[in-house]
């Protein structure tokens, strides 16, 4: 393999969630921190944004047939919001429900984001300690939603949600808790949403790789790519073989947080980073935190899932 990388846009304080939306052939993603939402075309390099403020977006996913329709988390909430991607603001249609309503939970907030093939959402909530992430106690849930069930919780006791990535041939679903320092894999059953049988599948220690596993996605191989916080790279992992590292990306940036298949053939991996202040230091702009685009690897992903709102 050997990849090209660009870097496509100027730095965001936390890039975070890329969605590649196949109807408009552009890439959706967060500026969580600066709490925006940002439409990515490549057809003209153009980006827009759309503030949530004072409310926090970690994940926007078009709604299934719904043009401009987008399901999107605001902190602990989720809602339906009609963007047309071009202009500044975003207009909420509907709220759907609330997530965290335990004790010491008053601060949790949603993180990463992806939807099954059935349209169905899978997402987390979390409760970073700001002062040291990995003194973040496990407040988090995994959730699914769907419109005739609503909330559902899956897996509790979450420390920080992250990479979510479905194979519905092996019936598998794989799942990051960044300070697990793994990727999960669960039996899954996309008829029912149910996950059964955890177990962990990869584990960076063991594979001789600094920093923490964030965001994830699966090519058409069923194999993982997952993006490694402070570990400047993107990581390609069997999907059939556990504890099997395929091969290595390197990024310029320090902060990598999650990557998304896209282009025309699905055969461009797009990759966010961050550039905010971890422990003490600050990385330095405009490698850290620009969106980049990595091509020549030889794999494709897969059109990424909208949410079925009915």
């Amino acid at each position: 393999m050997s990849p090209k990388i660009e870097r496509l846009t100027e730095s965001f304080l936390l890039g975070e969630g890329p969605h590649w939306d196949v109807a408009t052939q552009s890439l959706y993603f967060l500026d969580c921190i600066r709490q925006n939402l940002v439409k990515y075309n490549p057809a003209t390099n153009k980006v827009t944004t759309a503030s949530a403020a004072p409310k926090q977006p970690t994940f926007i996913i078009p709604v299934q047939g719904k043009s401009g329709q987008f399901i999107i988390s605001l902190d602990k909430e989720l809602a339906i919001i009609n963007w047309d991607g071009q202009s500044d603001k975003f207009s909420i249609v509907r709220k759907l429900c609330v997530a965290d309503g335990g004790p010491g939970t008053a601060q949790n907030k949603f993180n990463d984001g992806k939807c099954d093939s059935s349209g169905r959402l899978w997402a987390g909530t979390l409760n970073i300690d700001k002062e040291d992430e990995d003194k973040t106690l496990p407040l988090g849930t995994l959730y699914s939603f769907d419109s005739k069930r609503g909330l559902k919780g899956h897996v509790n006791q979450v420390r920080l949600t992250n990479g979510i990535a479905f194979n519905d041939q092996t019936k598998k679903m794989f799942y990051i808790d960044t300070l697990k320092g793994t990727v999960d894999q669960f039996d899954f059953d996309v008829t029912n949403g149910e996950i059964s049988n955890r177990k962990v599948w990869f584990t960076l220690t063991k594979n001789n790789i600094s920093g923490k596993p964030d965001g994830m996605t699966i090519d058409t191989d069923g194999n993982l790519w997952v993006a490694v916080f402070m570990g400047s790279r993107v990581i390609k992992i069997d999907g059939h073989t556990a504890e099997t590292l395929l091969d290595t990306v390197e990024i310029p940036a320090q902060q990598v947080t999650s990557v998304a298949f896209g282009g025309q053939n699905l055969d461009e991996l797009y990759v966010t980073t961050a550039s905010f202040e971890y422990k003490g230091r600050t990385p330095p702009p405009p490698v850290n935190g620009a969106l980049y685009r990595i091509t020549g690897t030889g794999s494709k992903g897969l059109p990424a899932n909208n949410f079925k709102l009915d």
